[in-house]
């Protein structure tokens, strides 16, 4: 970073934003693999906290690519610089005040605790959307499975790349055959729990 970048101080604070909002920030994490219905669970969860007049923001794996990670393949590297913007732009809206909700495959757990590492103690809440495999490959919404089997995707995680499930998630959503409802509630209930939002 070039010696001419100085941190501009605003004039509304944090606390600020997060009082006019009367919730606390943070970032829900939601990782799995392809097919284990991260969106569709992060999707059902904001829906939710917008009934319940919180301020959210999702930030999905396949829109960022079309926009601000464009420039991105699926290598190894290219998968840690993806995660590493989504960090920083996760950061920026928490710091707004809002709850963001990231919805990513993030197979490295040295990637996703860079990403806790951004953020101020006890903001970043790693949801684990555990889905079996074989379901994952069952559901296949985008075909993906199909082509990586045939050999048309390379370096696709769960098969031949790997993915890193969490060790010690903050909110495990065993999925599967359970409604969306359901697990979105979990989740929910979490943010209740722990004095991000009011019920």
């Amino acid at each position: 970073m070039s010696d001419n970048v100085v941190w501009h101080q605003h004039q509304v604070s944090h606390d600020d934003r997060c009082k006019q909002k009367s919730q606390r920030p943070c970032v829900l994490w939601f990782t799995g693999l392809s097919g284990s219905g991260k969106s569709t669970v992060a999707n059902a969860v904001e829906s939710l906290l917008f009934q319940n007049q919180n301020h959210s923001y999702l930030l999905d794996g396949d829109n960022v690519r079309h926009g601000l990670n464009k420039d991105l393949n699926f290598s190894d590297e290219d998968r840690v610089e993806n995660i590493r913007r989504i960090g920083e732009v996760s950061k920026l809206f928490a710091d707004s005040g809002l709850i963001v909700l990231s919805a990513f495959i993030s197979p490295f757990r040295s990637d996703r605790q860079q990403v806790k590492d951004l953020l101020p103690s006890g903001q970043f809440i790693e949801v684990f959307v555990d889905t079996p495999l074989e379901v994952c490959e069952q559901r296949d919404p985008k075909g993906l499975y199909k082509k990586a089997r045939a050999g048309d995707i390379k370096d696709f995680t769960g098969l031949d790349s790997p993915y890193e499930s969490p060790l010690e998630p903050d909110v495990h959503l065993k999925a599967g055959d359970k409604p969306v409802e359901v697990l979105a509630q979990e989740v929910v209930d979490y943010l209740v729990d722990k004095g991000f939002v009011k019920k």
